[in-house]
């Protein structure tokens, strides 16, 4: 069985991205696994360099296929804030809710039709001799309030289009359809397949 690193720490994200790639015959590898990678630093302008350099590293230390994620949330009427800093927008060591606050203490007020935000994905595949990138977005928008204890980071105030509930409050499943890290990792998914066969 082919195996594939996932390139994060976080463990929603790894919860979430074997569920959406377990229908492949893969070993899915955590950085638990790999002894001694170095720190995984996020200072880059994009999601797509965030991806990519997350992926190089741990391709280069681990010497296995890597898949690295960078994703956050775009608010239209904050100029795409927090973007790339969404996690940490309420500092380097901000908790999930601290993040939404800040958000939402930034929106008070206004007014629905201008509280459009997107969540955006995008995945690096790197291995030998190949480096694959991947996009996703789910568009929506700012809840006023946090609703629903599913999901994490700012799942509890983004309201995907098509519904009238938070992903904090929709079923995993459905959130698993619809998400922006599912749209990435499908947009990958037919690579993932040739690449490891």
């Amino acid at each position: 069985m082919k195996k594939l690193v996932l390139a994060t720490n976080n463990r929603h994200k790894i919860e979430e991205i074997k569920t959406l790639l377990q229908d492949l015959s893969l070993e899915i590898l955590t950085l638990h696994d790999i002894p001694n990678v170095p720190p995984l630093v996020e200072n880059a302008l994009t999601f797509r360099e965030n991806a990519i350099n997350k992926a190089r590293i741990v391709h280069q230390h681990a010497k296995l296929p890597v898949l690295s994620d960078d994703s956050g949330i775009e608010v239209f009427y904050l100029n795409m804030r927090p973007g790339v800093r969404s996690a940490r927008y309420a500092g380097e060591r901000a908790t999930d809710v601290q993040n939404y606050e800040k958000l939402l203490a930034e929106t008070r007020g206004v007014a629905p039709r201008r509280r459009k935000a997107r969540f955006r994905s995008v995945v690096a595949f790197v291995g030998d001799g190949y480096e694959d990138l991947a996009e996703g977005v789910c568009e929506g928008t700012l809840a006023e309030a946090p609703r629903g204890g599913n999901g994490f980071g700012y799942d509890p105030i983004f309201i995907p289009d098509g519904y009238s509930q938070t992903f904090g409050e929709l079923d995993e499943n459905i959130k698993n359809r619809i998400s922006h890290r599912a749209r990435s990792l499908a947009n990958i998914k037919e690579i993932l397949k040739r690449r490891l066969g």
